[in-house]
């Protein structure tokens, strides 16, 4: 599979590909076709999960199924609203529990999102695992992982083409698509997500959470908790975050929105709605 992988080249203008942010309105060059890194995606998450202590069952699985459903559902009614249901074809949703101490989480492109144990510790209730899971999928949805996989293959492999990254440098490239999408550790200079990636997710978790049933409200005092739980070393998951300070109040001023969007467009058939 991974041969017959083909790229548009990164060096040539004519193929650069634009998409516009449904909630923000910021435009990104997403070098990569949704086809291509999806398909990566796909083959490297079934490979990370198989390489960890991946949970079946357990209360732990249940919440992160549960909620994670909600804000699938949140993101795929309101999408549809939109008349933009078809940005979301390429979309496989999978939610998995990793049994492990770190306090992290992640969602490849293509929403498959893995939810270290870890951080369940910190979210404390199910409300601020929706802050978690909703920051993590606004991620794929933004093509934020595709953006930062494209500059990697430019800035680190100094390839033009992802079939010769493959071809020639295949763990340094596979290891890039785990990094772009936030789930590996540091590689060269790039860190996995840029501040102006993390304010995004941050706003579009939000709106999405709120849509699913989800208080908001809790968003600020989880990340302020994040903030604190790794003592005078914040979790990595925090590396590339905006300051905290300014993260809380900006979260603040968002709730109104957020309840706006959750009045506008509900997500009935969430579970916080059954209940």
């Amino acid at each position: 599979m991974w041969k017959k992988v083909l790229l548009l080249f990164v060096l040539m203008p004519a193929f650069f590909a634009c998409s516009k942010n449904v909630f923000t309105g910021r435009k990104s060059l997403n070098l990569i076709p949704t086809s291509t890194i999806n398909s990566l995606s796909f083959s490297e998450y079934k490979t990370f999960l198989s390489q960890n202590k991946t949970l079946s069952s357990g209360s732990s699985v249940d919440l992160v199924k549960r909620v994670g459903n909600d804000i699938k559902l949140a993101t795929e009614e309101y999408y549809r609203s939109q008349g933009l249901g078809k940005e979301l074809q390429g979309f496989a949703w999978e939610f998995n529990v990793v049994d492990d101490p770190t306090v992290n989480a992640f969602c490849m492109p293509g929403g498959k999102v893995v939810v270290y144990t870890g951080i369940l510790k910190v979210t404390q209730n199910e409300d601020a695992l929706a802050v978690v899971m909703g920051h993590e999928v606004a991620h794929a949805l933004a093509n934020h992982g595709n953006e930062r996989m494209s500059q990697g293959l430019v800035a680190q492999l100094g390839l033009t083409s992802l079939d010769l990254a493959l071809s020639q440098k295949p763990a340094e490239t596979r290891n890039l698509i785990m990094t772009a999408a936030g789930a590996g550790a540091q590689v060269g200079v790039m860190l996995p997500f840029s501040r102006k990636h993390e304010s995004e997710a941050d706003e579009m978790g939000l709106y999405l959470m709120a849509m699913a049933g989800y208080n908001p409200a809790e968003a600020a005092p989880f990340w302020e908790r994040m903030n604190k739980s790794g003592g005078s070393r914040p979790p990595a998951f925090l590396s590339t975050h905006p300051d905290p300070t300014k993260r809380s109040e900006r979260l603040k001023q968002l709730v109104p929105k957020a309840r706006g969007y959750a009045m506008k467009y509900p997500a009935k058939g969430s579970s916080k709605y059954r209940k």
